[in-house]
């Protein structure tokens, strides 16, 4: 049978819906799933908060950039990959491996004694930063779809939450305790939350190998994968096979390419924003041409040498989850963009504190707890998204017109509540997308759609911050050189391009003309964040809504028609509401 789009629900979950991965004490999987959350979004606000702190007491501040950059790095390289390894080795082993590679990254930033030892810590954290992934497909296998989409919300709120606390919590143990402190206080709670998902993970029904006769059975997956000819090479004896056989199933050369992809992109955008050299310089064109070579040699393993790729292609052609990946993707790149130059405007342009560009942020921080309890709730009781999803695009559509018509001087007001119907949208759009996605595929391939699900949100976030500074800062330059002439001009622009506290110092009408410049290009910035927008309301619409089934509904239903004699279709419906 084809693989399309009306075929998840009746190949999700086969066999008794009672045994599909379900825990002994879901109370303790789900609360071990989200410390690995919250963890993770805390982690990522303390360190950004911290780098200032670090680079000042190892004496290596022009080495501090690299701490988000190495972790980044290695979170989209490996991302994609616990995809495949939580069907190869199984979502338990996975999660505890993943975890505690976090854990010992975690550790070793606080034990760090020079910069080097500290990027190498980020960047080993950085290959165990899958472990949500992995635990978002144990909330899958675990519960069924209308109460994932719950789940998805509280994991949202946490998500939010732990970002909203990281700074507070950064800034405090900077100025109190240390600042290694702060990384290593994370490691008891990570070990705590692993603890309990070591107790309760099941391994769903698919994963376990079943022996009739003289070979292998694996019910389900193997008709799936010969009717749609997805895995090239792939044996469902593998299951059981040795610990050797199951690395060499691993997509490395994959993994390899995509993070010299994102590497030689990274730097080569590095070089035309922060350092300022031009596009024909050959670091940055050379750098960029060897990212573009990367792109070329990922989609090749993928397609034709990977046997196993973490990123099948094939997947993307498939109309909900091609357009739910680029709506993530491209909703991804608008949100890092909107949040790293919003706060821009204030401080540059408005010439606000850093403090009350913060403060700014807090309505969004705020929607987007509330954008996904409530996207989570409605969901779980009606079963539907589409228009859900729908109407939260357009949301996001609304703050950025909004946020493009904002002026030097706008009130204060309109700051405020710009970016509510942003953080509703986004919450609620990242919820809605996943679940369109685990919705339109078989069980057996959700957890690889899971891992590219997450890389294509990791990528949105390198794209929107690389590409928005990149057109910031040439824009910025363009003005200045037009606004700011005369003795020491060029030392003036170097300065407030490379700082924007420099503005302060500068008298009353230099100051007013390098606001000036940078509203004029952060303004073209908001603009292009509406054709974004737009794009993400566009690659919405496709995406082709699965109804949710009401499991207390289809308990009842089957209940029925067992009373009636009928044992198979009583089987079916329940089988249909788990998926």
């Amino acid at each position: 049978m084809p693989l399309t789009e009306n075929t998840p629900l009746l190949l999700h979950a086969k066999g008794n819906p009672s045994k599909q991965g379900r825990p002994q004490n879901f109370t303790l999987l789900i609360l071990g799933v989200w410390s690995l959350i919250f963890i993770s979004s805390i982690d990522q606000t303390i360190t950004a908060t911290l780098i200032s702190a670090i680079g000042s007491d190892l004496q290596s501040m022009q080495l501090s950039s690299w701490i988000g950059t190495a972790y980044l790095l290695s979170f989209c390289g490996f991302t994609p990959v616990y995809g495949r390894l939580a069907n190869i080795f199984g979502r338990r082993p996975s999660v505890i491996f993943a975890g505690l590679i976090f854990s010992a990254g975690t550790a070793g930033c606080g034990m760090a004694r020079n910069m080097g030892q500290l990027i190498a810590a980020r960047t080993l954290a950085g290959v165990g930063g899958g472990m949500t992934v992995v635990g978002s497909i144990i909330v899958s296998d675990s519960v069924p779809l209308r109460s994932r989409a719950l789940h998805q919300g509280f994991a949202g709120l946490l998500f939010a939450l732990g970002g909203a606390l990281g700074g507070p919590i950064g800034g405090w143990a900077g100025d109190t305790i240390g600042w290694r402190a702060a990384f290593l206080g994370q490691v008891p709670f990570l070990l705590v939350g692993l603890r309990f998902l070591w107790m309760e993970i099941r391994e769903p029904e698919y994963l376990r190998p079943r022996y009739s006769g003289s070979g292998p059975s694996t019910p389900g997956l193997e008709a799936i994968l010969r009717a749609n000819g997805p895995d090239r090479n792939f044996d469902p004896s593998l299951s059981t096979s040795t610990f050797k056989a199951k690395l060499l199933r691993i997509d490395f050369l994959g993994s390899l390419s995509l993070v010299l992809l994102l590497l030689t992109f990274l730097i080569g955008m590095h070089c035309k924003s922060t350092l300022g050299y031009a596009w024909s310089n050959p670091r940055v064109w050379g750098l960029l041409a060897a990212s573009f070579v990367s792109t070329l040699s990922f989609i090749y393993v993928e397609l034709y040498v990977s046997p196993e790729p973490m990123m099948p292609l094939r997947l993307l052609l498939l109309r909900t989850p091609g357009c739910a990946n680029l709506n993530i993707f491209l909703l991804s790149i608008l949100n890092f963009s909107i949040i790293y130059n919003v706060p821009l405007y204030l401080i540059a342009a408005r010439l606000r504190t850093s403090t009350n560009a913060g403060v700014h942020l807090i309505p969004l921080s705020a929607t987007i707890a509330i954008g996904s309890l409530f996207a989570g709730w409605y969901m779980r009781h009606t079963g539907r998204y589409w228009w859900l999803q729908t109407v939260a695009c357009a949301g996001e559509l609304v703050s950025c017109i909004v946020l493009a018509m904002w002026k030097i001087d706008s009130p204060e007001w309109l700051l405020f509540t710009t970016l509510i119907p942003f953080g509703i949208g986004f919450s609620t759009t990242t919820i809605t997308t996943i679940l369109s996605l685990i919705s339109s595929l078989p069980q057996e391939e959700v957890a690889v759609a899971t891992g590219m699900f997450y890389l294509a949100r990791v990528m949105g976030q390198v794209f929107g911050v690389s590409l928005s500074a990149t057109l910031t800062q040439g824009l910025l330059t363009i003005n200045l050189r037009q606004t700011i002439t005369g003795e020491g001009a060029n030392e003036i622009i170097n300065r407030v391009l490379a700082s924007t506290e420099f503005i302060h110092t500068l008298p009353l009408e230099i100051r007013e003309q390098a606001a000036t410049g940078w509203f004029k290009a952060l303004h073209v910035v908001f603009i292009c964040q509406i054709a974004l927008a737009a794009l993400c309301f566009l690659s919405a619409l496709p995406i082709v809504e699965n109804e949710l089934p009401d499991v207390a509904a289809a308990k009842k239903t089957a209940a029925g028609a067992a009373r009636d004699g009928d044992v198979e279709a009583s089987a079916a419906v329940a089988t249909q509401a788990m998926s």
